[in-house]
């Protein structure tokens, strides 16, 4: 930041500068610090709301603690975060009495552990208005002052589009790989390829594509009828050269369980739905297998402030 300041700061100026780029390096720290225990880190997005993309992060977040392996979910849509809601976790941030203590995430169980905005929030229903530092900032908090500990699995569910928060998690997280979910239809389909064309922008690397609301499951003959068409995700994978995950069909009990908070792929039913995911997982699984963490723990992490920014110094 302070290659930013110019001739022009006063000698008070130039001492917050400072101070500043003293704070940042030490939160780079703290961050690379933290991303050294975690094997393999999973940015699920979508190119516009809709898609059931949430719904595919927690789902996948759970599945993947329920194999037993270690496994955080962040919820980096700050504007509209509901992964506290959907797993029914009502617990509120409280600061360590030792302010240099690591904040311990909320648990869903043994083997899940979760952040989201909500989590800091004494009113869940009040309305985030931050510009783009405010949540670059808040991400970047969200991996270096929280206590993730060991994981095999780091799931972050980000917001539509390819605005701050994919950004901020891609420049934040070195080696972080994208799960891009998509619905079948065309409208969908045509932003799907801007986020894959801002994965490759960013050098994100894409562990495949999700088609979601691929069928209705109906509740009464269990047959599945193609709402939305189907195939689409598959071909736009396919066009791209990406590996494709497989297609979710819409299931009411997903829904429900979702809404009530009750995660419905925590329970031992059995339905198409959960069969997909079980798909998706396991094709995740085979290109992240969990493991020895293999990311360098001295490598500095990338400055989210971008190129108008300090630069990354």
């Amino acid at each position: 930041m302070s290659s930013s300041c110019g001739s022009s700061c006063g000698s008070d100026q130039k001492s917050s500068c400072g101070s500043g780029d003293a704070r940042l390096a030490q939160q780079d720290i703290a961050i690379t610090r933290s991303l050294g225990k975690i094997k393999n880190k999973i940015l699920v997005m979508s190119g516009k709301g809709g898609v059931g993309k949430s719904t595919v992060a927690v789902n996948l977040a759970l599945c993947l603690a329920k194999k037993g392996h270690k496994v955080g979910l962040m919820d980096v849509d700050l504007h509209g975060p509901d992964v506290c809601r959907m797993l029914n976790l009502t617990g509120i941030l409280t600061a360590p009495e030792n302010p240099d203590d690591l904040i311990p995430p909320l648990t869903f169980n043994d083997n899940l552990k979760v952040v989201s905005l909500e989590y800091m929030m004494k009113n869940r229903d009040d309305a985030i208005i931050w510009r783009g530092p405010l949540k670059i900032q808040a991400i970047r908090q969200f991996v270096a002052d929280m206590d993730w500990g060991e994981l095999d699995y780091l799931i972050v569910d980000a917001p539509p589009g390819t605005g701050d928060e994919p950004l901020s998690v891609a420049q934040t997280m070195p080696g972080v790989h994208a799960v891009v979910v998509t619905t079948p239809q065309a409208v969908a389909l045509a932003d799907v390829r801007k986020s894959i064309n801002f994965c490759k922008a960013v050098d994100m690397p894409i562990v495949g594509v999700v088609e979601n609301m691929s069928g209705f499951v109906c509740p009464h003959c269990g047959k599945t009828v193609d709402i939305f068409s189907k195939g689409g995700g598959e071909q736009t994978a396919r066009d791209f050269d990406l590996p494709f995950l497989g297609r979710v069909p819409m299931d009411p009990r997903v829904v429900m369980a979702g809404d009530s908070g009750t995660p419905y792929l925590s329970t031992d039913e059995d339905s198409p739905a959960i069969k997909a995911f079980d798909a998706v997982v396991a094709a995740v699984e085979q290109r992240l297998p969990p493991g020895p963490v293999t990311v360098n723990p001295f490598a500095a992490p990338s400055c989210a402030c971008g190129p108008s920014g300090c630069g990354g110094k």
